[in-house]
């Protein structure tokens, strides 16, 4: 049985041009839906500047270009020019300030001070122009982890565009409380009409981007400790372009009793996670989530004509289910494990089915790092890489079948193993490696450099074990990280030297500051524009701007925008979820490897609504 064709984002070309010491180096996008003998015609200043068409790349050097030139990109087709791109000036640098409107400090009601840092991000096309957008999350300087006491400044929601034009702020307002674990928000063209939607929770006091109030504006459900265990809790759709409210629904998984979720004071409860999936194998719906370390519960939903339908429940405290309870991580996964054409929730280390029963559960236990593609090149489907935190079981390293769970190996470990990572690193070894090194505070200790069979290579793992990024012009992923020792330390981007077993620097981003703590992530990292290499975002240390990185090495590999990628795509999504992971496609990419699949999808535009 055929798989329907999921519906994508209509993206333009997403041309780039970058002012290099060699001149100016150019990248487009090749699209999902492009013909496979699609070629390009350069222009700069409307003169062509490329002999014969480019059709083994997306990407060029121009020698003779400067600050001064415009240029634009056209698309060949059975010999003809048929589409003409989005004119681009030249960067000075390369990196674009995308400049914020930085909130205002307050102060708590017990009077303490706090002020605001750009945090995590997403990005969508919320007014249908082709071209993405970014949604940004302001933390206050006093955000908490659940197992802290405390209050919290107000957390806002922003959306920009790239130039900079603020288009509406959302105030989450005083009962919601800031942290990784308590804001993850959804953006995605949730019901097809072009447009991207934010969805995400909100309560009594929350303002829209049009400056209307959900619920009681006068509520306050802050306990003496800071933390809000009462008062209605909300699910809301917000519209791209205004940021306004469309719909409101009570939130769902509800809290019931705090005891019902580990313990008696907040923290387990308020722990909420939430994806994009395709559930019916065509079109996106929402996945709101609570709880992971006891009892887990999932609901899915609908959003098409305005409304809200609520599809199923997942709930680990029903008996068939009960071996899902404590399997949960600090993030998840989507992607169709089982090969039916509709998308899995990776909840850790179990899996709820399309329909919201459960495909299968591991019984290893809750983790922070969890990684899902294509990391076997040689085995049929999916794998999960996954990193464990009781070391009363089995594995602290775990890697298996994304489909059936089955443990194709696992190291085990004795404490909680913080960091992990799989990425294809080195070229005399088909597939990913995989590593993980304990969390800050114990010295960083590795468990050594493991190839997706399960081989153990060397005692020595690069001691980057964070986020893993395509970025100079071979087929290995490089590592982007940041001084592990140092809280929202300054983010780097290095290559594995796997003959001598070091990293080697490509990118130190002078200037910005990373996220998270010690967790130390990106604003975003995705194929924001360009070819089909990754890009990313870090905040400059004063939050007054974005920055945005791209790469300008030149090469000679040609492949769609990961961002018509479902896997890759759902994972942009998802990004932002608690402890941020970074995004892997559905395919494997690296030494060895096929022709990526061509991705079954369709797109849609503002035009044909």
């Amino acid at each position: 049985m055929t798989a329907a064709p999921r519906q994508m984002e209509a993206l333009n070309r997403g041309l780039i041009a970058v002012k290099t010491e060699s001149g100016v180096f150019l990248s487009w996008r090749l699209l999902g839906t492009d013909p496979e003998k699609t070629a390009f015609n350069l222009y700069r200043n409307g003169r062509k500047i490329n002999s014969r068409p480019i059709a083994s790349s997306t990407n060029f050097l121009d020698e003779n270009g400067d600050l001064e030139s415009i240029y634009d990109v056209k698309t060949i087709l059975r010999g003809k020019e048929c589409e003409k791109s989005k004119d681009a000036p030249v960067w000075k640098k390369p990196y674009l300030d995308v400049p914020l409107n930085k909130p205002e400090g307050g102060f708590t009601p017990d009077g303490e001070p706090y002020t605001y840092s750009a945090n995590d991000a997403s990005i969508g096309d919320l007014d249908g122009d082709g071209e993405y957008e970014i949604v940004l999350k302001w933390d206050p300087s006093n955000s908490k982890d659940n197992a802290h006491h405390g209050y919290t400044g107000e957390v806002f929601i922003d959306a920009y565009k790239l130039d900079g034009t603020h288009l509406w702020r959302i105030n989450l307002g005083k009962n919601i409380r800031a942290g990784a674990h308590y804001t993850q928000f959804m953006v995605y063209d949730l019901d097809g009409d072009g447009k991207a939607e934010i969805a995400m929770k909100t309560a009594d006091g929350t303002i829209d981007g049009t400056g209307r109030v959900i619920g009681d504006k006068e509520a306050d459900y802050r306990n003496e400790q800071g933390r809000i265990l009462s008062g209605p809790e909300y699910l809301s759709i917000f519209d791209g372009e205004t940021g306004g409210e469309l719909v409101t629904v009570d939130y769902e998984p509800p809290r019931g009793k705090l005891e019902d979720w580990g313990d008696g004071y907040g923290n387990r409860m308020d722990r909420f996670l939430a994806g994009i999936a395709y559930l019916d194998g065509e079109r996106p719906s929402l996945v709101m989530a609570r709880g992971y370390y006891t009892r887990t519960v999932l609901v899915a939903y609908h959003f098409r004509n305005g409304m809200l339908t609520k599809l199923w429940t997942f709930d680990s405290d029903k008996l068939e289910y009960a071996a899902y309870a404590g399997q949960g991580n600090h993030s998840l996964s989507v992607a169709d494990v089982d090969g039916d054409g509709k998308d899995e929730i990776i909840y850790g280390a179990m899996v709820v089915d399309h329909d919201g029963t459960g495909l299968y559960t591991t019984g290893l236990g809750h983790g922070d790092a969890l990684h899902v593609s294509d990391l076997d090149p040689d085995r049929p489907g999916l794998e999960v890489f996954q990193v464990h935190e009781d070391p009363r079981l089995p594995y602290g390293l775990s890697f298996r079948d994304a489909g059936t769970g089955e443990i194709l190996w696992g190291v085990p470990a004795d404490t909680d193993v913080g960091r992990g990572m799989a990425a294809h690193i080195d070229p005399r070894y088909k597939g990913a490696l995989v590593w993980a090194i304990d969390p800050p505070g114990t010295e960083g200790h590795s468990y050594g450099l493991y190839t997706c069979k399960g081989e153990k290579i060397s005692d020595t793992a690069p001691a980057s074990a964070n986020f893993a990024i395509w970025w100079d012009g071979d087929l290995l992923r490089e590592l982007l990280d940041h001084d592990w020792q140092e809280p929202n330390g300054i983010p780097k981007i290095d290559k594995w030297d796997y003959h001598n077993g070091r990293l080697i620097n490509l990118l130190t981003a002078e200037g910005t500051l990373s996220n998270n703590w010690t967790k130390g992530t990106p604003v975003l990292q995705a194929n924001m524009f360009g070819d089909w290499r990754e890009d990313v975002v870090f905040r400059i240390e004063t939050s007054e701007a974005l920055r945005i990185y791209t790469t300008t090495e030149l090469t000679e590999h040609r492949f769609y925008t990961f961002m018509h990628d479902p896997v890759y795509r759902l994972a942009v999504a998802w990004q932002n979820v608690a402890y941020n992971q970074p995004p892997h496609p559905g395919f494997y990419l690296g030494t060895g490897m096929k022709k990526p699949p061509r991705p079954n999808i369709y797109t849609v535009s503002v035009k044909k609504n």
